[in-house]
């Protein structure tokens, strides 16, 4: 079999995340009117704002905007860890990021499994935030020799599923029916499922300990509980929310309203109360409920450098100072107060960004720059070709994930009472010893897509290089 009769990455990756979002709208239909306020949101935000919509354009970013989802799921052990792993790697995927939340009291650490080129991410820019649980933050040692031998006797994974992962690391890929086949088998791995595995007993014992702790043990596997749509101005969806039934949580995670959005802002509404059905010892089943699914919006601004991750960090831990309590809906007001003062000093225009090199941007030679190519300058620089018209820069998107804000929103979505605080030190070694492989650095990424274009536009205008001043 020769590469060209394997079906692309891509095009899997696209169909799951097609299949994925067509089963969560049945499974939670308040995400079917969420979708629907998020589309009618851009729309309108793409109507009055020329700029932004050319900005879109140029970069290729209004062809994914409809498409684009990341969605989240929770496992318990290294095994399942490697198997997802393998699976998403069918799709193009790879880990991208540590991030701990044991220090916001979620006892997880988690990567993102996502396409890593630009232009697989404008193909299909779907991704998988996935946590694994830390079973040796439940202090009580019956409970987690319990939620350990629960973990081991499931099985989350479709025996065809297992076989077509198999494939595709023997053949290099898999053909078109077989990628069709991929994508109904790895979809049952995210299923909901209502019957629960555990007892009614021995679910309040894992929930007394951690919402979140019951929610990856006491099921059959790691259902998706939320798949998230990406908004242009995550204000007026926030505001709108209500009118259309869906409550939203009180305070927006991330940075704040800004002319020029940076990193990542999401809200949601709360998790859902589902019913669930409890197996008693005696084998019978008990009618119950479980609080986990909730639906999720983000707003993507650009990416940061380390520079500018490192000011971000400093102002929103300011914020928190200045606050001295978790934020929540009694204070929420006050929150976006202080965080609306203390970012004024980060720069709000991209000249200034680039200029500071507190962001990532992409290079793109401009109609005048092509004009005159043949009598440009061999020895020109960047900085002279910009103020020349002949190269203009665009925002790069921020395609990953802030552990504040997902660490914000696992807590905020199940109940604005923080629970218990981890004090156990992160391990990057141990989370890719389970993992099976490293993690790849999101920055360096960054910086490798920034050189791409710039190397691009050298190209196109007959130049050796094209650099960024020191």
């Amino acid at each position: 079999m020769t590469d060209q009769h394997f079906a692309s990455p891509n095009e899997i990756r696209a169909k799951f995340s097609q299949a994925m979002s067509a089963m969560y709208q049945k499974e939670v239909p308040l995400y079917g009117e969420l979708l629907e306020l998020v589309a009618e949101t851009n729309r309108q935000v793409l109507r009055e704002d020329d700029a932004l919509a050319h900005r879109l354009q140029i970069t290729g970013e209004i062809d994914r905007l409809a498409m684009e989802r990341h969605g989240a799921i929770r496992v318990g052990t290294a095994r399942e860890l490697q198997t997802l792993r393998r699976l998403f790697a069918v799709m193009g995927m790879s880990p991208v990021g540590y991030y701990d939340l044991a220090v916001a009291g979620v006892p997880v650490h988690s990567t993102a499994f996502r396409a890593v080129h630009e232009s697989d991410l404008q193909a299909s820019p779907f991704r998988i935030f996935t946590s694994l649980l830390r079973l040796e933050l439940i202090e009580d040692e019956a409970l987690r020799e319990l939620a350990q031998r629960l973990l081991e006797r499931r099985h989350i994974f479709t025996e065809r599923a297992l076989e077509l992962i198999s494939l595709h690391e023997i053949q290099g890929g898999l053909d078109g029916d077989q990628a069709r086949e991929f994508v109904v088998q790895a979809l049952e791995t995210f299923r909901w499922h209502s019957s629960a595995t555990v007892s009614t007993h021995e679910y309040q014992l894992l929930h007394d300990q951690h919402r979140l702790i019951a929610d990856v043990v006491a099921f059959k596997g790691p259902h998706i509980n939320h798949l998230t749509p990406r908004t242009l101005n995550i204000d007026r969806v926030q505001s709108a929310m209500p009118g259309c039934g869906i409550t939203p949580k009180a305070v927006i995670e991330g940075p704040p309203p800004r002319r020029c959005p940076i990193l990542l802002r999401q809200t949601s509404f709360k998790a859902l109360e589902e019913d669930v059905a409890f197996i008693e010892p005696d084998g019978h089943q008990v009618a119950g409920h479980h609080t986990a699914r909730f639906g999720e919006i983000e707003q993507r601004g650009v990416a940061l450098t380390p520079k500018g991750r490192a000011l971000y960090d400093r102002l929103l831990q300011d914020t928190n100072d200045a606050l001295q309590a978790p934020a929540t809906e009694s204070n929420a007001a006050q929150y976006r107060q202080l965080l609306i003062e203390n970012f004024q000093a980060f720069p709000d225009d991209y000249q200034t960004l680039r200029e500071q090199q507190l962001a990532w941007f992409r290079y793109f030679p401009t109609e005048c720059g092509l004009a005159a190519k043949e009598a440009l300058d061999k020895q020109s620089t960047l900085e002279q070709l910009i103020a020349l018209d002949y190269v203009r820069f665009q925002p790069l998107v921020y395609e990953d994930f802030l552990p504040v804000s997902a660490a914000g929103i696992f807590q905020s979505n199940l109940g604005d009472n923080p629970q218990s605080q981890f004090a156990t030190a992160s391990s990057r070694t141990a989370f890719e010893q389970a993992l099976g492989a490293k993690v790849i650095d999101e920055l360096e990424l960054y910086q490798q897509t920034q050189q791409r274009s710039l190397q691009a536009c050298a190209q196109t205008l007959g130049l050796s290089t094209l650099e960024l001043e020191a």
